[in-house]
């Protein structure tokens, strides 16, 4: 099987994912994975699907057949690599400011770690007003990398960009 990951984009309305769903299982595809959102009224989303090697063309071409509706992109999948790192998981949870994501990617990319999956929003802070934000972030960590400097590390960011950091594994 080939891994194709779609990247969509569009105006939020109903009936997207059914389009996209249908191009996919026409020829005769597997929807594996995805993150779907709207997102200030507009649709955006991440897929992974299989399909046979000789279909995944036709596939493709299908998928340009909503333009105008949706901008799909089609990227080849690396496939399932063998990742023999320690997978970490942590919550960010502090007044919303510019620069959160940035600061705790930059601590976990000098620590050599892979953001997986990473999931954030901002909400009205109910009691002090303004704006809280909030993250959930699954990283791998190679197997050579101390997990407690990289815990060190994000302790002490969190402090100086006050948020809290708790890890969740």
């Amino acid at each position: 099987m080939t891994t194709l990951v779609l990247t969509v984009v569009g105006d939020d309305r109903a009936g997207l994912v059914s389009a996209v769903a249908d191009i996919v299982d026409a020829h005769g595809g597997n929807w594996e994975n995805s993150e779907l959102a709207e997102l200030a009224g507009a649709f955006a989303g991440i897929v992974e699907v299989s399909v046979t090697p000789e279909r995944a063309d036709d596939l493709r071409v299908a998928l340009e057949g909503l333009a105008g509706t949706l901008a799909v992109t089609v990227h080849a999948g690396a496939g399932s690599a063998e990742n023999p790192g320690r997978t970490v998981t942590f919550d960010v949870v502090g007044n919303d400011r510019p620069g959160i994501v940035r600061e705790v990617s930059a601590a976990l990319s000098a620590h050599g770690a892979s953001i997986e999956r990473m999931t954030t929003q901002t909400t009205d802070a109910a009691m002090a007003g303004g704006r809280l934000f909030e993250a959930s972030i699954t990283a791998t960590v190679a197997a050579d990398v101390a997990v407690d400097d990289l815990v060190g590390e994000l302790e002490r960011l969190a402090t100086e960009i006050q948020v809290d950091v708790t890890l969740t594994d």
